[in-house]
């Protein structure tokens, strides 16, 4: 049986209310939070998730962790929380998932303060750098839909390496406008958390 791959848009974020683009990788807001804690209780397909791939921008990573503490494995969560399962889906922070504009508002924070933010999570993936916008992560269209060409490539492959087992699906947590790029869909537009 084929994997399913579910795509997931970030929840609310500051900017998405303030309209204050200005501001470099804004969190979720408390209706943010509210809505990625929503999706957990109402994503149907938890049991068949192997591997969740987020974009590294802080408010899709934000939207996982609150969307998917039943499904994710334990080791990404604080003990203390209680959250997180024993055996759970796999963490991958993609760069490639990233949104496609210049703007600070769709561009990442460096490494080093991810890290520190979100101690549990495994960063190697972006290289020194990673957030500037050239070279694979630059804006203009031709380059976007070489970075989703990659997506695409790199999810079929994941796909044949989850076929064998139970988990075999994979949700992507990523962005409006680089979500019409990757599902290849000029006009989806589907709400936030969902």
């Amino acid at each position: 049986m084929a994997s399913q791959i579910h795509l997931i848009r970030h929840a609310e974020s500051v900017h998405n209310v303030s309209k204050d683009f200005s501001q470099l990788d804004p969190s979720l807001t408390s209706l943010g939070f509210e809505q990625a804690a929503n999706l957990d209780q109402s994503f149907p397909f938890a049991g068949r998730v192997g591997v969740i791939i987020t974009s590294p921008l802080r408010r899709a990573i934000q939207t996982t962790l609150a969307a998917f503490p039943s499904i994710l494995d334990k080791r990404y969560f604080d003990p203390s929380s209680r959250d997180g399962v024993e055996n759970g889906a796999s963490l991958v922070i993609d760069p490639l998932l990233q949104e496609r504009s210049a703007l600070a508002c769709d561009t990442g924070s460096d490494r080093a303060i991810l890290e520190k933010a979100f101690p549990r999570l495994n960063f190697e993936g972006l290289g020194k750098g990673w957030p500037s916008k050239t070279d694979i992560f630059a804006v203009d269209d031709e380059v976007v839909h070489e970075r989703a060409q990659r997506v695409r490539r790199g999810l079929v492959e994941l796909s044949e390496q989850l076929s064998d087992g139970e988990k075999r699906d994979i949700v992507i947590v990523t962005h409006g406008v680089f979500m019409k790029f990757l599902t290849e869909e000029p006009e989806i537009d589907l709400p936030k958390a969902s």
